[in-house]
């Protein structure tokens, strides 16, 4: 079979269009699903004032001063938020050569007594800088536009795989688990030193990526290859994550995927946001149509990154292991616990 060569495009806008052809519009949205498992989705509705206002707000926070940008640092935060220095955040074993901004929902810490579920220590507050107050209202209003297009895309997702639009529903209310980085990408300290961020799948339902013009972002392809998801006016990129691939057997395959460093000279800022549920909620698999549950690859079965359906326990493992420097200060206890870094 043909290798794709570019990522397909979705006009969102189709599934609420009264005027579309409903069966048509769902199936080019399950091709590029099951296919390649990321996909550009134009049609959103998001303002562009709005998106530019999240670029220009990255910019000028990544050239504050590097004091003002540690006020903020995540090794402050037992929940992992705040400011990560360039190198501190390791994927695929490697140093990824980026700095950014984590923010999640903005929540009180909980009270977690001996014997709770380690995930609630996740909930928490954000940190915002005293330098840039504005960013807290740009950033909490592009991630609520982002939460809005990544439900919509989740719902024709589930319309599309023969279930009712509201299948997922119950595990996205107000405590559901999104989070946004704000990721500057400096240019790479050297020419072969290209791991912007190195080659890994999201865990959560959906991810949903707003970049600017420079590009870098690749998916791997079934070959070995990799597709330059390059810049597309407009458009966000989208992708599977491995929650979905739990939820339909394999039918939807979260793709590995990386950032490659910006060459000399160059920056890059980009904006994902990532759809998670509920801390709580454990994926059940769908019943497909036997037409779709036909073509189900399975669960990938990597030893090195188990995909686990209970989503809390997920979360925590990638926390603990991309993060070690705030593990060490916040979580020592589960890590003894664990046995290690996992």
């Amino acid at each position: 079979m043909a290798q794709p060569t570019a990522l397909p495009v979705v006009d969102i806008s189709r599934f609420r269009d009264p005027g579309t052809d409903r069966d048509a519009f769902l199936a080019g949205l399950r091709d590029a699903a099951h296919d390649v498992g990321f996909f550009y989705v134009t049609g959103h509705g998001v303002p562009a004032s709005l998106r530019d206002e999240v670029l220009d707000a990255a910019r000028a926070f990544f050239a504050l001063p590097e004091e003002r940008r540690l006020e903020i640092e995540n090794v402050n935060s037992a929940q992992f938020r705040g400011y990560t220095r360039v190198g501190t955040e390791y994927t695929a074993g490697g140093a990824d050569w980026r700095e950014q901004i984590d923010i999640g929902p903005e929540r009180a810490a909980l009270d977690v007594a001996p014997g709770d579920p380690d995930y609630l220590r996740l909930v928490g507050p954000n940190q915002w800088p005293s330098a840039l107050p504005e960013l807290r209202g740009i950033v909490l209003r592009w991630q609520a536009e982002a939460l809005r297009v990544s439900r919509e895309v989740l719902r024709a997702l589930a319309a599309a795989l023969g279930q009712d639009e509201g299948h997922f529903d119950q595990w996205f209310d107000d405590e559901a688990a999104v989070h946004v980085k704000i990721v500057h990408y400096p240019p790479r300290p050297a020419e072969d030193a290209g791991q912007g961020v190195g080659a890994h799948k999201d865990y959560g339902y959906l991810a949903l990526l707003q970049q600017d013009e420079v590009g870098g972002l690749q998916v791997r392809r079934e070959d070995g290859g990799w597709i330059d998801a390059v810049p597309v006016p407009d458009a966000f990129v989208v992708n599977i994550g491995e929650m979905l691939e739990i939820a339909t057997q394999g039918y939807l395959k979260a793709t590995r995927h990386r950032v490659v460093s910006p060459r000399p000279g160059v920056d890059r800022y980009s904006v994902p946001f990532f759809l998670g549920p509920r801390l709580d909620a454990v994926v059940e698999p769908l019943r497909l149509p036997p037409e779709l549950a036909a073509r189900s690859r399975g669960v990938t079965d990597d030893p090195d990154n188990p995909l686990l359906a209970a989503f809390g326990e997920n979360a925590v493992v990638g926390w603990l292991r991309s993060h070690p420097r705030v593990a060490a200060r916040w979580w020592s206890d589960v890590l003894a616990k664990r046995g290690g870094s996992r």
